[in-house]
């Protein structure tokens, strides 16, 4: 009897595509004899987000847990999560309604201890290798700061202000009043939020 698999395809930002992870996996799915029930598919979400963050992911949980399929089959480890503990527990309740796991670029299936074992392995390296980036991410930062450079939002002047207070008061709308002044919506209400 063939085996019923689920495909999980993420991407990070929507300029992204998911379609080249989800050929392969129905290519590799095809070969494998397994029949294709359901594509689950996240699109512009990070992977370090929860799964309360991921529907996709969420619905793809919540279809295991009711045996709706008996592989989860994934393009690679960090298409799953980026942190460790997300991992491991995606992998238990996995593990718990007898669900296996396919990732593609790692070739490992969960079917075998060692398959397992490697699986919690990558979910080591992907959570170090976002650390590293961060790290880098906030030295590159303590540099700029170092060198006199500014770093996050720019200022806005004292005039500015004062115009979005004005018009606050004659009662015009965030909306209106950004594209009157050419600023940004999100500008206009960190001000309104100061002055308040």
């Amino acid at each position: 009897m063939s085996k019923r698999v689920a495909l999980y395809a993420r991407v990070s930002t929507d300029g992204q595509t998911t379609e080249n992870q989800l050929r392969e996996l129905r290519e590799r799915s095809s070969v494998m004899g397994w029949e294709v029930v359901a594509e689950y598919i996240d699109h512009g979400i990070s992977g370090a987000k929860g799964r309360d963050k991921r529907p996709q992911f969420d619905a793809l949980c919540r279809a295991a847990v009711r045996r709706e399929f008996d592989v989860v089959g994934a393009w690679s480890v960090d298409r799953l999560g980026r942190s460790l503990q997300d991992l491991v527990s995606f992998l238990g309740e996995m593990h718990s309604t007898g669900v296996d796991l396919y990732l593609h670029q790692q070739g490992l299936d969960t079917t075998t201890p060692a398959g397992k074992a490697m699986f919690q392995m990558m979910g080591v390296f992907a959570e170090f290798e976002r650390a590293m980036i961060s790290e880098r991410v906030k030295a590159g930062q303590d540099r700029a700061r170092a060198q006199g450079k500014m770093i996050g939002r720019p200022r806005v002047s004292a005039s500015v202000h004062r115009l979005v207070q004005a018009a606050r008061e004659e009662g015009k709308g965030i909306k209106r009043i950004a594209k009157e002044l050419g600023i940004g919506v999100g500008t206009v209400q960190r001000i309104v939020r100061e002055c308040a």
